[in-house]
């Protein structure tokens, strides 16, 4: 009956142990994020989100497709720049959206040194490089199977 109340001592510490630190480490990353500066007013583009770290950020927001403005077929281009105005980097979202007076979610992160502001412009076509793509977030079953996949190697 001893070794059953440790055990569950273990359990129990390791269980708080565990929703401790997840709450930490999200508590931390989401205060290093900083908001970022628009420098357009480009009304068929709402960013409802921008925000940047010392070395990457995330961008979400919606694109309305009205019907004075078809916007089917073209891209909204993303400038990022330093605190100096140089474009550090550009990132293209087509617009998928075929019905008119419908909107389109999008959300994306980069990764991008010390971004300041950035700029939102429709344009036809692709000009030049595009940025690194970085994945999104991994959903909860994903983090717990590299946990498991990672305690197992270190076992």
């Amino acid at each position: 009956m001893d070794r059953m109340k440790t055990f569950l001592k273990f359990a129990i510490c390791f269980i708080l142990f565990f929703i401790f630190s997840n709450f930490l480490i999200n508590v931390g990353l989401n205060s290093s994020y900083k908001d970022i500066t628009r420098k357009d007013t480009t009304p068929q583009v709402e960013i409802s989100q921008a925000q940047a770290t010392l070395v990457n950020g995330r961008v979400k927001g919606i694109i309305k497709n009205s019907q004075e403005d078809y916007l089917t077929g073209k891209f909204v281009k993303v400038d990022f720049y330093s605190k100096r105005n140089n474009v550090i980097g550009t990132k293209y979202i087509p617009i998928e959206t075929t019905q008119n007076n419908t909107i389109q979610e999008f959300s994306f992160y980069f990764e991008l040194e010390d971004v300041k502001s950035y700029e939102v412009s429709i344009v036809n076509e692709k000009e030049g490089k595009e940025i690194k793509f970085i994945p999104e977030e991994w959903t909860k079953s994903e983090i717990i199977f590299a946990t498991v996949v990672t305690l197992l190697i270190f076992w």
